[in-house]
């Protein structure tokens, strides 16, 4: 469904579109603009996502494009409302950096995640308890801090309402894993994190852990965390780097970086173990924990 997908992923497919269209027709911005007796930095906002637009503009637009099939208008058109949409993420705008809340909303919207997380549990398999520890060791203003888990919390939730939900496949260092996040406060918080895991991936067929142990030696995910988010329709790929301090680096698949890193992740599928095994690794370590 087009209003699973959200603003943010809406917007970007709309704008994708329109500039495919202006550019099969070999039009500049500054000729479209001036045959709608626009200002050339109208189009320009309105091509970069810096202006929403209206279905005023759009169908002037497409009859500018001599886009006349009624099925491709339609289709469009019914992207402008949720296009136009605030995304359920902006009211933490005040404590949460502009960056992470742009990665939130393609999120979102997207079909299929991969991720290598770093050295942290998975933010949409984190329990509670265990982002609350995580968060407080990192983000000093308590009221900052609620609003980090809040947001977390809530990106879990808002997915599992997607039909049908994205795809999600998550590789582990086993340091992850062994880390006993938590034992300051109640030694049973990780435990049950990593039962939590355990349990959404057996009864979510979507969900795929795995985990490469040890004994794998090094790999391509030591050099940092990293996601891959893919979308339905004509969205390209985009890769997020995540910087630190919320700061997060967005790279479409028109980059070199996305392919290494779609590659990178498949290297670390190879070097993990299999599904069932990391199902039980991750099980017998929590056993071994409480």
């Amino acid at each position: 469904m087009a209003s699973d997908q959200g603003p943010v992923v809406q917007s970007a497919l709309l704008r994708g579109e329109l500039v495919r269209l202006r550019k099969e027709k070999q039009l500049t911005q500054e000729k479209v603009a001036s045959d709608l007796a626009w200002s050339p930095s109208k189009l320009i906002r309105l091509e970069g996502g810096h202006s929403s637009i209206t279905k005023v503009d759009l169908n002037a637009l497409l009859d500018e494009y001599g886009l006349t099939s009624e099925i491709q208008r339609e289709r469009l058109q019914a992207l402008v409302p949720g296009a136009r949409e605030r995304g359920w993420w902006d009211v933490y705008r005040e404590d949460i950096s502009p960056n992470y809340l742009n990665y939130v909303g393609y999120e979102a919207g997207a079909a299929f995640i991969r991720q290598y997380p770093g050295t942290v549990v998975p933010g949409l398999l984190q329990t509670r308890e265990y982002a609350e520890v995580l968060t407080a060791s990192a983000v000093a203003d308590e009221k900052k801090a609620i609003s980090v888990v809040q947001l977390r919390l809530q990106r879990q939730s808002e997915m599992a309402k997607r039909l049908p939900r994205p795809r999600q496949y998550y590789v582990l260092d086993e340091a992850v894993i062994h880390r006993h996040v938590g034992i300051n406060k109640d030694p049973a918080i990780m435990p049950r994190q990593l039962m939590h895991i355990v349990d959404r991936t057996r009864t979510d067929e979507r969900i795929s852990v795995r985990v490469i142990p040890f004994k794998a030696g090094e790999h391509a995910g030591l050099s940092g965390p990293f996601t891959l988010l893919e979308f339905d329709g004509d969205l390209p790929d985009i890769l997020y780097l995540d910087a630190g301090k919320g700061t997060i680096n967005m790279i479409n698949s028109a980059e070199p970086q996305v392919a290494e890193y779609a590659e990178n992740f498949e290297t670390l599928l190879n070097a993990a173990l299999s599904r069932d095994e990391s199902l039980e690794f991750i099980r017998s370590a929590a056993a071994d924990m409480s």
